[in-house]
């Protein structure tokens, strides 16, 4: 769980995973949406990989990026299982 909070803290690898919603892409697609150099684009990934919050498929000369939403939902879980049950204020 560690890996992916450390993945959600940077505003960059959020922004990417914003992109992702709207379907797969390379790395040269979602660094159309950025003023820094592919490499830049590439270590963010990496770190979203490792987390495993994007999977990458290699296709012909090109890795697609895909939003892993199963890690997503377990992340969705983990903050629902924090929040305080409902208690029923008109026991007595």
């Amino acid at each position: 769980m560690n890996k992916i909070f450390k993945a959600l803290n940077d505003p960059t690898r959020r922004e990417i995973l914003k992109i992702l919603r709207s379907g797969d892409k390379t790395a040269g697609q979602i660094a159309e949406y950025f003023d820094m150099t592919k490499p830049s684009i590439s270590h963010h990934l990496e770190i979203l990989k490792n987390a495993d919050l994007v999977s990458a498929t290699k296709k012909g000369q090109y890795i697609i990026y895909s939003l892993n939403t199963t890690v997503l939902d377990e992340l969705i879980n983990f903050f629902m299982d924090l929040k305080p049950q409902n208690s029923n204020k008109n026991e007595s």
